[in-house]
């Protein structure tokens, strides 16, 4: 039996995730060994990530290692990955999706509502800052870079009063007992893909396709695919202030798809919060129906109003965690 070669990046999380996808293949029988690949996000560790290209910045070096036969499967955060297919590359498996919900960490274990006016809550996401400010609890919303560790340490140490990170990578890092409140998706709905992983292989190697194949979930890729089709409808990226969340659930005739998304503003003074429900069989149609309402109400508009608050990280530490 041949060895299966899987690209990761080097920090913690990102491993972890590898590593829970290489145990899954080897519970099937197969060896794999792990390949570290350094990318452009985890090399520069200051600049904010809208600067470095937003989506994809993590993914590119490790397309790259697949094309040219250094890996044969790569594990990426699934809202990583840019929405525009790649000619390259195949996602032959999205395993089933952990919370998809964002994460506070807070000092004194207090949660959101409770965080007094004032208080200084971290977070490097467009997505997070602007629903934040949606919520007007008068918090000070400040950029944040830095790998898991490196951002709640902001807070026992006293320099912020809060982060919000994904619930996903805190659970897989066995750090949950750090969370104050799990966010509910009618406070801040989740960037498309949230929790979600995505394996990817060489488009023209159709034997480890079918052998990664094994680990996709129905209900997760219908629910993620509904998500990125109405990403990729709005035509934005990580830098714009977008959320969505899908759920197989049951319906009069059986299970339905629904899917919720809001759009907001840049400072979080404006936003559009749509729903609707369609068939699991047609996720894609659906996150492009959704997405066309959201555009006719307006939301080209807000998505491209200027940011008018400072996004600079107060960390430069290494080994950034994009997945959260």
């Amino acid at each position: 039996m041949s060895m299966l070669r899987l690209g990761t990046r080097r920090s913690a999380l990102a491993t972890t995730q590898s590593s829970w996808v290489a145990d899954q293949l080897r519970a099937l029988g197969h060896e794999v060994e792990l390949v570290e690949v350094s990318t452009e996000g985890d090399r520069d560790q200051t600049t904010p990530l809208a600067q470095l290209g937003g989506t994809g910045v993590f993914v590119s070096a490790l397309r790259a290692a697949l094309v040219d036969g250094r890996v044969d499967l790569a594990v990426h955060s699934l809202k990583d990955l840019p929405t525009t297919p790649d000619p390259d590359t195949v996602v032959a498996a999205i395993p089933v999706r952990e919370d998809p919900r964002d994460a506070l960490v807070a000092r004194d274990g207090l949660t959101l509502g409770e965080l007094p006016a004032r208080s200084r809550v971290g977070t490097g996401s467009p997505r997070r800052r602007a629903q934040l400010e949606a919520l007007g609890l008068g918090l000070v919303v400040t950029g944040l870079r830095g790998n898991v560790d490196t951002r709640m340490r902001q807070v026992t140490e006293g320099h912020l009063d809060a982060v919000v990170l994904a619930a996903a990578g805190l659970r897989r890092l066995g750090r949950l007992d750090a969370v104050s409140e799990l966010l509910d998706p009618i406070q801040m709905l989740p960037a498309p893909g949230q929790g979600a992983l995505a394996v990817e292989v060489r488009a023209d190697d159709a034997h480890t396709a079918s052998l990664v194949a094994v680990l996709d979930d129905h209900d997760t890729r219908a629910c993620t695919t509904a998500e990125r089709a109405l990403l990729a409808e709005l035509e934005a990226g990580c830098s714009a202030p977008v959320g969505a969340l899908a759920e197989v659930v049951e319906g009069v005739d059986g299970p339905e798809l629904s899917l919720r998304a809001v759009v907001t503003s840049h400072d979080g003074t404006a936003d559009l919060r749509r729903s609707l429900v369609g068939d699991p069989a047609t996720p894609a149609d659906l996150g492009r129906r959704l997405a066309h309402l959201l555009l006719e109400d307006g939301a080209a508009q807000l998505m491209s109003d200027s940011p008018t608050t400072d996004h600079s990280p107060t960390t430069d530490h290494p080994a950034t965690e994009r997945a959260l």
